[in-house]
């Protein structure tokens, strides 16, 4: 499994994912605004990995002896709709907040600390979440997903591989089909690549395939990831899984969501209340630098899109698995983390109960 973003004396450490699967490089950020960067251009990208990025960026900006407040707002200021982002720099500030009148030496061995916690709790969230997850998974048929929600979108094992990296532990007889995901080819180039390393056999389908493989009846469930899930269930993913989650529904395949905890915001009523990244117009007109559009065209490139609750089967986080109505659900296996205080960020996340097995909601 290959490591993501580590922290190392020389700086973060974190794998390029803009040149996958072609080269296997790395980038070393040795500023929080190095970090920023690394961030806004997707060097490092998926919800989770961004809020570990953002807490070890926060930690090199205090190393720095950077303007705390600057730190923060310049990590928070780079991509708008994965809520982890703003979870973990919250979490960052709290602690930086409890420390008036410690050492400057004190501070920084503190910041670099909890964010080397956040980067280890993440590895252990999304295995509980694999383990929750994996009863899920029908045992001889396929798992399609779609973007890439694996060790590459997290601290390491993944999200929604997580739940099929833990099917495949458990003995299951299963295979994946990866969407390329459009027009950034996150399944293409990273899970392809991720699920190849792990001897997984995975097909690569273009995402207009997608209605074509759920009514063959060949595709037991979807699992994809989440970048923000709101109160009721509405969950922002990767712009095409709305689309995906539709035809899933259509024709009786489960569609399932794998995210921590850090990616609930309850204090969002809906899906219409998140914010939707627009990226640069070049990602849709060129392909590694080669334009196949016309010169000049108008494009529109959102890169999430909300898929509606009612068509999500299941939502599986480190608690274990809600199911609909979410309101309720969501609220109660977010509850004693501190969720529905204020802001997403306002609670500290407890550790990882890796003795709930139940695939079935908590009820209220």
């Amino acid at each position: 499994m290959v490591e993501t973003i580590q922290w190392t004396g020389d700086g973060v450490v974190m794998i390029d994912q803009t040149r996958l699967p072609r080269e296997q490089s790395f980038v070393t950020c040795r500023s929080y605004s190095e970090v920023a960067h690394a961030i806004r251009t997707m060097v490092i990208r998926g919800a989770p990995a961004i809020g570990v990025a953002a807490a070890m960026g926060v930690a090199l900006g205090v190393q720095e002896g950077a303007d705390f407040e600057t730190v923060c707002s310049t990590l928070a200021a780079t991509r708008p709709t994965a809520v982890n982002l703003f979870w973990a720099i919250g979490r960052m500030r709290r602690l930086r907040a409890s420390l008036n009148g410690a050492s400057g030496a004190e501070v920084v061995a503190r910041m670099i600390e909890e964010a080397g916690r956040i980067k280890d709790e993440d590895i252990a969230m999304c295995r509980a979440i694999g383990s929750h997850g994996a009863p899920l998974v029908p045992d001889g048929k396929t798992v399609l997903t779609h973007c890439n929600a694996g060790a590459l979108a997290t601290a390491g094992y993944g999200t929604a591989l997580g739940v099929i990296r833990a099917a495949v532990a458990a003995g299951k007889n299963i295979d994946v089909f990866a969407d390329e995901t459009r027009p950034f080819l996150q399944g293409a180039r990273l899970t392809a690549w991720e699920l190849q390393q792990d001897g997984i056999p995975t097909t690569i389908i273009t995402d207009n395939m997608a209605g074509h493989f759920l009514r063959s009846g060949r595709i037991g469930c979807v699992v994809v990831g989440a970048d923000r899930i709101a109160a009721n269930g509405d969950v922002a993913n990767k712009i095409g899984t709305y689309s995906v989650a539709v035809l899933a529904k259509e024709n009786g395949v489960p569609f399932y969501v794998a995210a921590p905890l850090s990616t609930f915001d309850l204090t969002i009523g809906s899906g219409s209340e998140i914010p939707i990244e627009e990226r640069a117009a070049e990602e849709v007109t060129h392909v590694f630098g080669v334009a196949v559009a016309p010169e000049g065209i108008a494009v529109k490139n959102p890169a999430f899109d909300v898929t509606p609750a009612r068509y999500v089967s299941a939502i599986i986080c480190e608690r274990g698995v809600a199911r609909a109505p979410y309101e309720a659900s969501l609220a109660e296996l977010a509850a004693p983390s501190g969720l529905l205080r204020g802001r997403p960020d306002a609670g500290r996340e407890l550790p990882v109960n890796k003795s709930e097995k139940s695939d079935r909601a908590p009820t209220s």
